[in-house]
């Protein structure tokens, strides 16, 4: 614990340090910033403000722009890439190609509070939901997650992870955060927030907090319109700045700004506190005193473009005071927007060459000055290495009973005639297997496109026939729109059978645990989080008496079970 408190105290001076003047104390840092701004063009010091994409998702398909980002490093000398879709064999190749053709060392971002696998399922599995982190009572399994979470984006040849999400969801209905946050507990937010950031700056990658002043309470998505919260200062104060005020004193080297309309912040109609100079610069700078580098939301979102496109929008983000602007939608147009209020004295030179120099200085600390290849042999087995012992860590860690009337037939046992329902699964599962094949349990799988009849008839089939019925909810939505994709059938054939007097059953949720708002009165009832073979194999595991649970309740499903909850 002592090496982890050192190394935190040695990360969060790192990047906490990046806003001293050229002038004062010229570390290696500040002399190399200031050598490389020499060298660069008008255009390509504010290029170096730029985070480019490199793919995105069109229907079924991936479209890299491969050959785009190339030109714009040839021209530009473009500042930063951020990964998206891809192989992490193909993306590194890519990182090795362009950092090979930079005149600057480029900065590598990510997008993946869960692991590089949140960006690369098909070969990288990903880390636990924060939400399902949020359940957890161990500090150190999250900082341990963290730091894995670092050293597979250094092994990947990236420097930033946008990460964590430190926004309070205290809105059930919010459809872009969600089981994206540690939940609706600020302080708890805050701590596993912190917890994360120290395991991935420890291992020298720029963590970020996101997204400033607070995502969580919003029924809109900012990818689509610009949401609006309606609160005053002291409630944005006592709440949704609270965990980002102990990132900021825990030494978080990077904040990123969403796309929120807050009158109590700024009135100005339709201006995202993105671009807004009262919550970038007198809010987050002076007032929070934060120093480090700030990241706009991705500036092609409509919570943005659509009241301020392109180069409008990219001169009212460095207005506002932000330093690395995100996914411009138009380069050249966004660059000679910039040069242009520069000539007329909207921007200021010295202030521009402040940013400029501070984001070259975070390269140099971030290691890019001596930059070296990223090895592509063994990738994806490094990156995969300790996420399935972690997960599983975390699958058991975060279980959580929520009722238990029947104690008495649990650990579940041979002489039990158990009757087991996939509802939402179509062919076997997991748990379905181990429950077939050690407790010889008959196993049933109703998908949510089946229709009342056919629940029905099944529901015919389970009554009276079995000592325990248990009921498995799999391969729902994560977000709660259309019922999160549970169907009526389904829902019919549990409160069906947890209706039943004399045979006892068990619901269990591998999902969001919102949903289960709509079977609080389920006699037996549990939430698991996640439904994956090692969410599905602690289910298993605790049924049968390997471990007690210790999980609590992340956020509130419904008055009984409120936020901490869990027996």
């Amino acid at each position: 614990m002592h090496r982890i408190l050192c190394l935190f105290l040695f990360t969060s001076l790192l990047f906490s340090c990046s806003e001293i003047s050229q002038t004062q104390n010229p570390s290696p840092a500040n002399v190399w910033a200031d050598s490389v701004y020499q060298s660069l063009t008008p255009a390509q010091r504010v290029a170096q403000l730029f985070v480019l994409r490199l793919s995105e998702k069109k229907g079924d398909s991936i479209i890299f722009h491969t050959e785009e980002v190339k030109r714009f490093i040839q021209q530009y000398n473009i500042g930063a890439v951020c990964l998206f879709q891809g192989g992490p064999e193909q993306q590194a190749s890519l990182i090795n190609e362009f950092q090979a053709m930079a005149k600057t060392p480029i900065l590598f971002c990510i997008d993946a509070e869960t692991g590089v696998g949140m960006r690369m399922p098909d070969s990288i599995m990903k880390f636990p939901d924060q939400l399902t982190l949020g359940a957890i009572d161990d500090t150190s399994l999250i900082y341990k997650i963290g730091n894995a979470i670092g050293a597979q984006c250094k092994r990947m040849g990236i420097q930033v992870n946008y990460a964590p999400v430190v926004d309070i969801n205290n809105n059930p209905a919010n459809p872009v955060i969600n089981v994206r946050s540690f939940g609706e507990d600020k302080k708890k937010v805050a701590l596993y927030g912190v917890y994360m950031m120290k395991g991935m700056q420890d291992e020298g990658i720029l963590a970020c907090a996101k997204h400033f002043p607070g995502h969580g309470d919003v029924s809109v998505d900012s990818h689509k319109d610009l949401p609006v919260i309606e609160k005053s200062m002291a409630q944005l104060d006592s709440l949704e700045l609270y965990p980002f005020k102990e990132m900021i004193k825990a030494g978080v080297g990077s904040v990123m700004v969403a796309h929120l309309s807050i009158p109590a912040i700024d009135t100005t109609t339709h201006l995202p506190t993105s671009l807004s100079f009262n919550n970038v610069t007198d809010l987050l700078r002076h007032q929070l005193g934060f120093k480090g580098i700030t990241f706009t939301d991705a500036l092609d979102m409509q919570g943005v473009a659509k009241y301020f496109p392109g180069a409008e929008g990219a001169v009212k983000s460095i207005l506002a005071g932000n330093d690395m602007l995100c996914l411009p939608q138009d380069v050249p147009e966004s660059i000679d927007g910039i040069l242009a209020a520069m000539k007329k004295g909207q921007i200021d030179e010295k202030d521009l060459a402040s940013r400029v120099k501070k984001v070259l200085a975070a390269k140099y600390q971030l290691g890019l000055a001596s930059w070296q290849p990223v090895p592509l042999h063994n990738l994806s087995i490094d990156l995969n290495k300790n996420v399935a012992e972690l997960r599983k860590a975390a699958a058991e860690k975060s279980l959580t009973v929520l009722r238990w009337e029947n104690r008495k037939i649990f650990p579940l046992n041979h002489s039990l005639k158990i009757a087991y329902i996939a509802l939402g699964d179509s062919v076997e599962n997991t748990l379905g297997h181990l429950l077939k094949d050690s407790l010889h349990a008959r196993t049933f799988y109703f998908n949510y496109t089946k229709d009342s009849i056919q629940a029905l008839k099944l529901i015919q089939t389970i009554k009276g026939n079995y000592d325990l019925v248990i009921m498995g909810f799999h391969g729902y939505a994560k977000y709660p729109a259309n019922n999160f994709g549970i169907s009526k059938p389904a829902l019919m054939i549990a409160k069906a059978l947890q209706e039943q007097v004399s045979i006892p059953s068990l619901t269990m949720f591998f999902g969001n645990p919102y949903a289960i708002s709509q079977l609080c009165q389920a006699k037996n009832l549990v939430a698991c989080y996640e439904d994956d073979a090692l969410f599905q194999s602690a289910a298993y595991s605790w049924l049968t008496g390997k471990f007690m649970a210790t999980g609590k309740l992340p956020v509130t499903v419904c008055p009984e079970f409120h936020f901490g909850f869990g027996l």
